[in-house]
């Protein structure tokens, strides 16, 4: 286990950097966990982190990422998943479904290394 100070608050995390609770997720400790991640937030960033943050809570697990894939494909109007998936990794270089998941403080998806 990890932590770190925000906002006065301590935040709790895996060894990772996933939250250990995920009711301290906000849109200013996103941007925190982003800076960890090298990634700087966009519009496009915020799209995904707001239907990933929705999925998560219908459904209480990540979607696989052939949702996220597809989702990609409807919101950027992109023609195929190879065009969905570039798009996806431009904006999470090092893997969008731990980056995504870490950024969105949703716990690490299973399946992930």
């Amino acid at each position: 286990m990890a932590s770190f100070v925000y906002n006065g608050k301590t935040i709790e995390t895996d060894d990772e950097g996933y939250l250990q609770n995920l009711g301290d997720w906000d849109k200013g400790l996103a941007e925190v966990l982003a800076k960890q991640e090298n990634v700087e937030l966009t519009e496009k960033h915020w799209k995904l982190i707001e239907w990933i943050r929705d999925y998560f809570q219908k459904f209480q697990v990540a979607p696989a990422i052939k949702s996220l894939t597809k989702e990609v494909m409807s919101l950027e109007n992109l023609p195929d998943k190879k065009e969905a998936n570039k798009f996806i990794y431009e904006l999470f270089p090092e893997g969008p479904a731990k980056q995504l998941a870490k950024i969105s403080g949703l716990p690490k998806p299973t399946g992930c290394v």
